[in-house]
C-alpha cells in the first residue's frame, strides 16, 4: 500500500496538497485510507445498497444503526445526488472508494473538482475532500500526531471500529510521511 500511495500522492499532489491546507488532515492518511478501503478505487463493491441496507436494519444487532444509514441511502436518491442504478457499494452499504456509509456522505461529502457534485466514486478530488472533511469534522487537529493515545488516534477510531485497522491506518500513514 506504501509503495503505491506514494506514487498517487505525486500524481494527485496538488490536489492533496490543497485538500490538506484547507482541512488540515495529512495527506499520508487519506491515501493509506483510499488504499486499504478499495485499492485506490480499484474495487469500491458491486452490492446494490439497498439491498444491503434493508437487511442489515432488520438484523436486530444493530437496527438503529443501519436503518438511518438506510434513511441516509434514500435521501441521498431524493435529492438526486447518485442515481439509484449506481447506488452500488460494498456490503455493508458504503459508498465510493473510501467506502462513506451514507450518513457520512450526507454529513461530509464535498465537491472539491469544481463541478458542485459530489461524486465518490469518479472524482479523486471528491473522494480525498470528503474524506478529510469527516475527519476535519469530527475533531482532527490539525499539525497534531495521530499515534496510539493521541486525540486524533481517538478520530481514526471513530473512522472504523476494527483495532487492527485502527493501528494499520496510524503506522501506514506514518510510514508514507517519514
Amino acid at each position: 500500500v506504501v509503495r503505491i500511495a506514494k506514487k498517487k500522492m505525486k500524481r494527485h499532489g496538488g490536489t492533496a496538497n490543497r485538500v490538506e491546507k484547507k482541512y488540515g488532515v495529512p495527506k499520508e492518511l487519506l491515501f493509506t485510507i483510499w488504499g486499504l478501503e478499495t485499492g485506490f478505487g480499484n474495487f469500491n463493491g458491486n452490492k446494490p445498497i439497498f439491498q444491503s441496507l434493508a437487511t442489515l436494519a432488520y438484523d436486530c444487532r444493530r437496527t438503529e444503526f443501519f436503518t438511518a444509514e438506510l434513511v441516509a441511502a434514500l435521501t441521498i436518491v431524493e435529492r438526486g445526488q447518485i442515481p439509484l442504478s449506481q447506488m452500488k457499494g460494498a456490503w455493508g452499504g458504503e459508498i465510493g472508494q473510501t467506502q462513506f456509509l451514507p450518513t457520512r456522505y450526507v454529513s461530509s461529502g464535498v465537491s472539491f473538482d469544481g463541478d458542485r457534485k459530489v461524486d465518490l466514486y469518479r472524482s479523486v478530488p471528491d473522494v480525498l475532500a470528503s474524506t478529510a472533511n469527516w475527519f476535519a469534522q469530527n475533531g482532527w487537529r490539525r499539525g497534531q500526531p495521530y499515534g496510539e493515545g493521541t486525540a486524533n488516534y481517538r478520530i481514526i477510531q471513530k473512522w472504523n471500529r476494527a483495532t487492527v485497522y485502527q493501528r494499520t491506518i496510524a503506522k501506514l500513514s506514518q510510514e508514507m510521511g517519514a
